[in-house]
């Protein structure tokens, strides 16, 4: 389980992993992949950087360059997406039926977060994050997401590059994927300590 703990700084490159409350299969049953490329989409228009990514059926891994939050807090813009991720799989759940699972989800959610109005805990309060430095710290977080889908219990594809949701086909074959990333070679010559 990871510890909260808030990113002190406003820009850089940060490997960061949400995982679904329980570890339940939620981005598969809910069919919400597109949901995490949304929140995607909305990093980009605000001069943010998608640089790598895996989404597994109950947890996400994302290599994401921030340029210069003005004041806004990493943590407060993942918490943000999150909850932009929530609403549409509790949307999907709802439409697929899925009601036992969403009476699930709502006995996760605490009492105080049920007095703010919270009515399903999608994912793990916090979110667990590291800050990439180096190039070799890079490489060696893309290899471990990239490897994700045919790891362990998943396999998910013979090949990394086979699986659809991750970035493994750009950096292997130079093709973009489902989702179009930013090689993050590309980054050195962007100063991401400035706003957009």
């Amino acid at each position: 389980m990871s510890v909260r703990r808030e990113i002190p700084e406003c820009e850089g490159i940060y490997f960061i992993t949400i995982t679904c409350s329980s570890w339940l299969h939620l981005f598969d049953i809910a069919d919400a992949y597109d949901e995490v490329y949304n929140w995607f989409d909305h990093l980009k228009k605000n001069g943010h950087f998608i640089l790598g990514y895996v989404i597994m059926p109950n947890h996400l891994h994302a290599l994401l360059g921030f340029r210069n939050t003005r004041g806004v807090s990493i943590n407060s813009m993942v918490g943000e997406g999150k909850r932009f991720i929530s609403y549409g799989i509790v949307k999907r759940l709802k439409v697929k039926g899925e009601h036992e699972l969403l009476a699930d989800l709502y006995e996760k959610v605490n009492n105080t977060d049920k007095r703010k109005g919270k009515k399903h805990g999608i994912f793990e309060a916090s979110f667990d994050w590291k800050e990439c430095r180096s190039d070799k710290f890079i490489d060696q977080k893309l290899e471990y997401i990239h490897a994700n889908p045919c790891r362990g219990i998943w396999n998910l594809a013979k090949e990394e590059y086979e699986y659809k949701h991750s970035s493994s086909n750009y950096y292997q074959t130079g093709k973009q994927g489902v989702y179009a990333v930013t090689n993050y070679t590309e980054l050195e010559d962007i100063d991401l300590t400035k706003a957009n």
